[in-house]
């Protein structure tokens, strides 16, 4: 059963959606060569403890930090730590927020100064995988209506979608049903309706989509070494277009 929010759902869910955007723009200010990642996560929980709001990630199923940071290789659940950001560096920031009961979540990925064209290009395509993907979230459309769309998005510009890692209804739970993968057959899954909240969430490799978890248990990194990209808003089905939540 996938649950179906009421319009005073949807507001609170607007204002937790709004601090995880704020957060991420804080987090883009803030990102540039020298930068240890563990100050982002610090900065960032300070500001969201400061907008009486809890960082969702915080222990969540034993997650040690605040927010994700994951960079080149590392593809989602990079562990903040003592990791110096260098010069060419990309680095996905993923930031949930639970503010007065209610969830939001959203990623971004980051150029650090200078990076490659073949780089430029992975984050450029990604995040249009994601609108692409967002465009499909519609009333009366099929769930992998979504999943089409960011994989044929990602597939024609010559990259591969991650397969074992999905997005996900969202709302009194950081993650709620249903499931939202990142590929799949039009036409085909539960039919969306009005009020659904989901987080949509592609993540974008430049080689093999295939994947391995670091000896941490958490940070999950590209099996050939070669960058990964990660782009997700937390999105409500309307009766018209869908509402990105978490847009700046």
């Amino acid at each position: 059963m996938i649950p179906i929010k009421n319009s005073h759902e949807i507001d609170a869910m607007r204002k937790s959606a709004r601090l995880v955007a704020r957060s991420l723009g804080l987090a883009g200010s803030r990102i540039r060569p020298g930068l240890r990642t563990v100050e982002l996560d610090e900065e960032i929980a300070d500001f969201i403890y400061s907008n009486d709001a809890k960082p969702a990630f915080k222990n969540f199923n034993g997650y040690p930090a605040n927010i994700c940071v994951s960079v080149n290789d590392q593809i989602v659940h990079g562990i903040p730590g003592n990791r110096v950001l260098e010069e060419g560096d990309i680095v996905s920031v993923d930031v949930g927020v639970e503010l007065e009961g209610y969830f939001g979540d959203s990623a971004r990925t980051f150029a650090v100064g200078q990076i490659s064209n073949e780089k430029q290009r992975l984050l450029t395509v990604t995040e249009a995988a994601l609108i692409a993907g967002i465009e499909q979230a519609k009333e009366g459309n099929r769930l992998h209506d979504i999943g089409h769309a960011v994989q044929q998005t990602a597939e024609q510009a010559g990259f591969s979608v991650v397969r074992d890692l999905v997005g996900h209804g969202i709302g009194r739970a950081l993650h709620e049903p249903p499931e939202v993968p990142n590929f799949g057959n039009p036409g085909s899954g539960p039919r969306l309706q009005k009020g659904m909240v989901l987080a949509i969430e592609p993540m974008i490799n430049l080689g093999s989509h295939e994947i391995e978890v670091e000896n941490d248990r958490w940070t999950i990194i590209t099996r050939d070494g070669r960058p990964s990209a990660h782009f997700e808003h937390t999105i409500v089905i309307t009766d018209r277009d869908p509402e990105v939540l978490t847009k700046e």
